[in-house]
């Protein structure tokens, strides 16, 4: 009983700190008319200057940002910096004795352990909805046709459902470890999010630099196990497969083409899109690193100029 009633309590403080975001974006139709279309999502206050993480796709070519706090007040936003590659945003607000939540290590996270999802999907007097469930999968890539391919994410059973997109995913201490998503909006039983230690590394450059500095290759690429290698007739049973180059990227000038296997970044073993992903962050934009990659049966090394996350 002790421990329920103190799981009621770290929940009932992370809530004063989650938000609704209502939008307005304003679209064409097939006659060239502008029809103003309003969206809606969740977020989540982690300072207390006023602000707030939430889902790229939530706030995504919005014209107002409308952002309903836990007791009621209402208050304009304005969007500071968004990654569409990370489905993240932060919007700031202007409001005083406004409540943060505490940013968690999600590094740390298990298999198994308890999660709880919070959202203000309405803004309605009563506060946030909450659902729990545990982490059932770490480290998960999913694809969706709207908003492309995301990595590293955490896969729970907690119930995420479109309007709760962008709050956060909290332990039973009530520190933040991971953004909620709903990039997959009709999946049944699986939620998904965004480990918040890769929206730490975000958030810091927005607020300290202004602006994104994080470095890019520009590949899309698939992990390789021995069963894909097998199945294709891949020349290794490991590294990661570039299965598309984004024009004029890193990559492309660097002249890494579809088809081959990264096997090693800056002297780095890459088994999988998470160790090159890894690699990167420790670097910055401006960078040099060597890339060993196989085309077919021969092995080479390519040096790579890192640039500015787009």
């Amino acid at each position: 009983m002790e421990n329920y009633e103190k799981v009621l309590d770290v929940i009932e403080r992370v809530s004063k700190s989650v938000v609704n975001i209502n939008t307005l974006k304003v679209l064409y139709d097939v006659f060239y008319q502008t029809v103003p279309v309003k969206g809606m999502g969740s977020g989540f206050i982690f300072d207390e200057r006023g602000y707030i993480l939430t889902n790229n796709h939530v706030i995504e070519g919005a014209e107002k940002i409308l952002v309903t706090l836990a007791d009621g007040r209402s208050v304009g936003g304005r969007l500071v910096g968004n990654l569409r590659s990370l489905d993240i945003a932060i919007v700031k607000i202007e409001a005083k004795n406004l409540t943060a939540a505490k940013l968690g290590d999600s590094d740390k996270l298990r298999i198994g352990q308890s999660v709880f999802a919070i959202g203000n999907p309405f803004g309605l007097a009563g506060g946030p909805t909450v659902t729990s469930g545990v982490v059932s999968a770490l480290n998960r890539t999913i694809s969706s046709r709207e908003e492309g391919e995301f990595h590293n994410l955490v896969q729970t059973d907690a119930a995420i459902n479109p309007g709760n997109s962008g709050g956060p995913l909290i332990d039973a201490e009530g520190q933040v470890v991971a953004i909620c998503t709903a990039i997959i909006p009709y999946a049944q039983g699986i939620g998904f999010a965004i480990p918040i230690n890769t929206a730490k590394d975000f958030s810091n450059d927005i607020i300290q630099l202004g602006g994104i500095a994080r470095p890019w290759l520009g590949i899309t690429g698939l992990n390789i196990t021995r069963e894909v290698a097998g199945q294709y007739g891949l020349p290794a049973d490991r590294g990661v497969l570039v299965v598309n180059v984004t024009l004029a990227s890193p990559a492309d000038k660097a002249g890494i083409e579809r088809g081959d296997i990264i096997l090693d970044l800056a002297n780095r073993r890459i088994d999988t899109l998470n160790d090159l992903q890894r690699s990167l962050l420790e670097r910055k934009p401006g960078d040099r690193v060597d890339v060993t990659v196989l085309r077919g049966a021969r092995k080479g090394r390519l040096e790579v100029t890192l640039e500015r996350m787009p």
